[in-house]
C-alpha cells in the first residue's frame, strides 16, 4: 500500500518544486529566517548582559529554536488545503481519482506530499540556526531538548496536514477551505504560545506531554480523514447548503424514534441508547475513578494546614443554621439543579469541539475535588469514609451516575465526526449523535439531577450534622 501511495507523493512533490510560489517561501524560511533568529539571539544576549540577566538569554535560545522549526512547516497547511479541492478547481483531479489506487493510498500519498518538503525544510532551518548560534555565541542545544524540538515540529506538521486534508476533502472550494483553516490555525497558534510559556519557565519535561497529545490527535485526524474520504462524493459535491428543515427532521427522528408514548419512548429509544453507550460509559467510569485518585495524589502536594480543617465546627455551624432557619427550601434545590445543568451544557459544548476530551476533563473535576478533600481530612485526623459518607454519598449515588451518563453521551457526540455510520454524511451522523445525547440528557440525566439536588438540599445537611456535630 505504501509503495503505491509514494507514487502520488512523488508526483505531488515534483509539482510543488516546479511552483515558485511554494518553493521560494520554503527556501526563504529555511535559509533567511534562521539567520534572522540568530541575529535576534545575539541582540538579546547583548541587551540582557547589560542588566545582569543571563537566564533570560538561556531560555530564549530554545524558544527561538522552536520558532525556527515551526515557521517552515506552516507552509504545509497551504499545500494540504489545496491537496484535493485545489486540484478540483484546476480540473486536474479526475485523472488522479481514476488511477488504480485505493482511497487510503491516495489519501496517505497526499498527506506525505504535503508534509515532507516543509518538514525537511524545517529540519534544515534548525541545523542552520544551531550552526550559526554555535559559531557566534558558542551555544549548543542539549540532546534531549533537540530531540523534543524535532519531535514537536514533526507532530505539529502532521496535525496541521491531517486536519487540512480533512478540510480539503470536505470543502467545495479553495476559498471555503481557507476560511475553515482558522479552526486549525487558531488552536495551533494558542498551542505555540503555551509552548513558549513552558520554555521560558524552563519546564521542558512538559513538552513530552504535548508531543504525546499531538500524536494522539494526529491518529484521530488520520483515522477521520481515511474514514470520510470518498472520491465519488468529492467529484459530485458542488455547493454545500444549510438545510434547517432537513436538519430538524434528522434530529427529531433521532430523538423521538418510532415512539408514540412516553413509556414507549423510554422502552424503545432511551434504554437502547444507553446500551449502545456501554463503551463510553465504561470510559467515563474509569475517568471518574482516575479523577478521584488524581485528587488524592494532589492533597500532599497542595496541602491545607490540619488546624484549618475542622469538620466538627462545620457540622455545628450547619446544625445552628438548620435550627434557626429550618429545612432549606426549593430555591436552594433550583440553584443546585441549575449549576449542575450548566456544567453539563458547558461540557457538551467543549466536548463537541474537542472530540469529547474536554468534556471528560470537566466532568472529572468534581470527583478530583472529592478525592482531594477526602485525603485532606484524613491528614487532619478524620475518617475519609465518614467524610465521603456524609458529604458526598447521600446525593452522589444519583449525581455521579448522571455525570457518567452525560459524559458518555457527550463522548459519543464529540467522536461522531471521526467515524459516522456507513452511508451517512458527517453532518447527518453528528445530528444523530446529538439526538442520542438529547435522549439521555432529558430522559435520564435531568431526572437524576433533580432527585440528587433534592437529596443534596434536604438530606445531606442532616447527615453532616448527625455525623460531625457535637
Amino acid at each position: 500500500m505504501l509503495s503505491k501511495a509514494l507514487i502520488v507523493t512523488r508526483r505531488e512533490v515534483r509539482d510543488q518544486l516546479r511552483d515558485w510560489r511554494i518553493f521560494v517561501p520554503i527556501v526563504i524560511l529555511t535559509v533567511f529566517f534562521p539567520f534572522l533568529m540568530n541575529f535576534t539571539a545575539n541582540r538579546a544576549v547583548t541587551f540582557v548582559e547589560n542588566y545582569g540577566a543571563p537566564l533570560i538569554a538561556e531560555r530564549l535560545f530554545p524558544f527561538l529554536l522552536m520558532v525556527v522549526g515551526f515557521f517552515p512547516i506552516s507552509v504545509s497547511l497551504v499545500i494540504a488545503l489545496e491537496s484535493f479541492v485545489g486540484e478540483k478547481e484546476r480540473h486536474s483531479l479526475e485523472p488522479l481519482l481514476t488511477a488504480p489506487l485505493t482511497e487510503t493510498q491516495l489519501y496517505i500519498g497526499k498527506c506525505l506530499a504535503a508534509t515532507a518538503p516543509p518538514l525537511i525544510a524545517s529540519f534544515l532551518g534548525i541545523a542552520v540556526y544551531l550552526t550559526a548560534l554555535y559559531f557566534s555565541l558558542g551555544w549548543t542545544a542539549p540532546p534531549v531538548l533537540l530531540i523534543q524540538i524535532l519531535a514537536l515540529t514533526t507532530v505539529q506538521a502532521l496535525v496541521m496536514v491531517s486536519g487540512a486534508v480533512v478540510l480539503s476533502t470536505q470543502a467545495t472550494s479553495v476559498r471555503a477551505a481557507n476560511l475553515l483553516a482558522s479552526f486549525i490555525i487558531i488552536p495551533i497558534a494558542l498551542l505555540v504560545q503555551a509552548e513558549s510559556l513552558v520554555m521560558f519557565w524552563g519546564r521542558y519535561d512538559a513538552l513530552w506531554g504535548v508531543i504525546v497529545g499531538l500524536a494522539l490527535v494526529t491518529v484521530v485526524l488520520v483515522r477521520m480523514g481515511v474514514r470520510l474520504f470518498n472520491r465519488e462524493e468529492l467529484l459530485g459535491r458542488e455547493v454545500d447548503e444549510i438545510h434547517p428543515r432537513w436538519a430538524w427532521r434528522v434530529f427529531r427522528r433521532a430523538f423521538l424514534g418510532e415512539a408514540r408514548s412516553l413509556k414507549g419512548w423510554y422502552r424503545g429509544e432511551v434504554f437502547p441508547t444507553v446500551r449502545r453507550l456501554a463503551a463510553p460509559v465504561l470510559m467515563m467510569g474509569l475517568a471518574t475513578v482516575g479523577g478521584y485518585l488524581l485528587g488524592v495524589s494532589q492533597a500532599g502536594r497542595f496541602a491545607i494546614p490540619p488546624e484549618l480543617v475542622d469538620l466538627r465546627a462545620l457540622g455545628n455551624e450547619w446544625q445552628q443554621r438548620l435550627t434557626t432557619f429550618g429545612m432549606l427550601n426549593g430555591r436552594g434545590m433550583a440553584w443546585v439543579v441549575m449549576q449542575n445543568v450548566r456544567a453539563i451544557l458547558l461540557a457538551t459544548l467543549l466536548g463537541a469541539l474537542s472530540f469529547g476530551v474536554m468534556s471528560t476533563i470537566v466532568l472529572m473535576l468534581p470527583l478530583a475535588l472529592a478525592g482531594y478533600f477526602a485525603a485532606t481530612v484524613a491528614g487532619a485526623g478524620y475518617s475519609p469514609w465518614a467524610f465521603l459518607g456524609a458529604f458526598i454519598l447521600p446525593h452522589g449515588w444519583l449525581e455521579i451516575p448522571a455525570a457518567i451518563l452525560a459524559g458518555a453521551a457527550i463522548l459519543r457526540l464529540g467522536t461522531s465526526v471521526i467515524s459516522p455510520p456507513a452511508g451517512v454524511s458527517v453532518g447527518e451522523g453528528w445530528l444523530m449523535a446529538l439526538g442520542d445525547w438529547a435522549r439521555v440528557f432529558l430522559g435520564l440525566v435531568v431526572p437524576l439531577l433533580l432527585a440528587a439536588a433534592a437529596l443534596e438540599v434536604f438530606l445531606t445537611p442532616q447527615v453532616v450534622v448527625a455525623v460531625f456535630a457535637r
